[in-house]
């Protein structure tokens, strides 16, 4: 790995995220407001970057009908500022639609509109932020503590960024906080490799793009949660002709619990109930209400889908099959498609599918924020499961000698703050907590920095 040069003419600013996905998008908005109220001399300085070359949030799943599952009041901004100019509301009515949006009398917009909203919002602080960035090392930077030890400590960080053609060119940052919010990477079951045949949701509607010339007489979707479940009625109807088989170990979707009190447990205080919790307490709540997330289907959509299979068995042409209490066993790519071999759990059974395509609906893993960190990762504590010692504030506890701040959001953070932690329903406030917990602190500026030495070693990626 090359060497990003540093000189002491390398602005350090207060804070730099990594990603900039919806979690680092209320941050920066946040940071905005802030500064617009702010004396002179106490704006913060925030910059983000994004590997993507424009904002995007699950473009592959934008399918035109498919809704937002969270209220349009859980956006960037409501419930930390309700008077703020980013809100939904707002958008709606820079777009000429807010008397129409009101008509349609819906807490739940499309997801496509949603995604307008965040690319909206995203165009409004993009001073902020530099997209066509990849971080690939973080760095603790050394500096002589001005107070009565004299030690040195570790005062900010270098976080090295790759752009340009092939990703070639080397760029160096400096950050008093790291905000790491590199989101949600698709799961795959072991053994499954994704190719031209075997697709995970994430990436449906670029693939379905290629496949106009060359339509499947079988698509089978593996998963039983709400993506899965757009994905079989998007499959249905997109192609008029072909079958479309759902495989999943469940006797039947479960329909999601969205009620008022179940709901609850996505509230801003309930992050506290849930951080101040014993771990045994932790535990039965995550399972409790995993069944407002997790492997779970609205029941409109449910509804919809058994619609579907019984007209087609009245009608005799079923093309919508589901293979219930089975899961996939074998997945082959062959020469003009896929040879997926299901298995019955309750029979042992097995019956070979062959399609032109399989998509895996499997969900989404966080990974281990602290191994991404690479140099500086091991200045980074971790509790007795090896997990992410995080404050409530979201601050990484570190060893004695960092100063500086790393915050984490939008994932890593499930096992000490529950289930909202990757979700949109704390997102605003979370930024807010961030923030607050920045501004707070004494910047390292009063503190003095006699000299700057930075360490170069090779580090692991970081993914923005």
């Amino acid at each position: 790995m090359s060497q990003a040069l540093l000189s002491d003419e390398t602005p350090v600013y207060d804070l730099v995220g990594v990603g900039f996905g919806p979690s680092n998008l209320a941050l920066a908005i946040a940071v905005t407001e802030y500064n617009a109220q702010a004396a002179d001399g106490d704006a913060l300085t925030a910059h983000f970057l994004e590997r993507q070359p424009e904002f995007g949030w699950h473009r592959g799943m934008l399918i035109d009908d498919a809704t937002m599952q969270v209220s349009f009041l859980k956006d960037l901004v409501t419930l930390r500022n309700p008077a703020s100019e980013f809100s939904f509301l707002c958008y709606l009515q820079s777009k000429g639609r807010l008397v129409d949006f009101v008509n349609h009398k819906t807490l739940f917009p499309l997801r496509a509109e949603f995604h307008d909203y965040f690319e909206w919002a995203a165009a409004r602080v993009d001073d902020q932020v530099t997209y066509g960035h990849e971080v690939v090392a973080v760095r603790p930077v050394y500096a002589r503590d001005t107070g009565d030890t004299g030690d040195e400590v570790v005062a900010y960080f270098e976080v090295e960024s790759r752009t340009g053609v092939g990703m070639r060119e080397t760029v160096s940052w400096r950050a008093r906080n790291l905000v790491v919010a590199t989101g949600l990477r698709p799961n795959l079951p072991e053994g499954v490799t994704r190719g031209e045949r075997v697709w995970h949701n994430s990436e449906l509607l670029h693939r379905v793009a290629h496949l106009e010339q060359d339509t499947p007489s079988r698509f089978v979707v593996v998963g039983a949660g709400q993506s899965a479940a757009e994905v079989t009625a998007f499959l249905h109807d997109r192609f008029a002709e072909a079958e479309v088989c759902s495989v999943f170990t469940r006797y039947g979707y479960s329909p999601s619990d969205d009620s008022p009190f179940a709901n609850r447990i996505f509230d801003p205080d309930a992050v506290d109930a849930f951080y101040l919790a014993p771990e045994e307490v932790k535990q039965r709540l995550l399972g409790y209400h995993g069944n407002t997330n997790y492997s779970v289907v609205d029941l409109e959509l449910i509804d919809d889908l058994y619609r579907r299979m019984y007209r087609e068995k009245v009608l005799g042409t079923e093309r919508l099959r589901l293979f219930n209490v089975c899961r996939p066993v074998e997945v082959v790519q062959t020469a003009t498609g896929v040879r997926a071999t299901v298995e019955s759990l309750a029979t042992g059974e097995r019956t070979v599918l062959e399609a032109g395509v399989v998509v895996y609906a499997t969900g989404y893993l966080s990974g281990d924020p602290l191994a991404e960190l690479g140099e500086l990762g091991p200045y980074c504590l971790r509790d007795e499961q090896g997990r992410a010692q995080v404050d409530r504030d979201y601050r990484v506890r570190t060893a004695p000698e960092v100063r500086a701040g790393v915050y984490l959001q939008g994932g890593g953070t499930e096992h000490s703050h529950g289930i909202t932690s990757s979700l949109l329903s704390n997102n605003a406030v979370r930024a807010g907590e961030i923030l607050r917990s920045i501004t707070d602190r004494v910047s390292p500026r009063a503190k003095g920095v006699t000299r700057v030495r930075p360490r170069y070693a090779v580090s692991g990626t970081v993914s923005g």
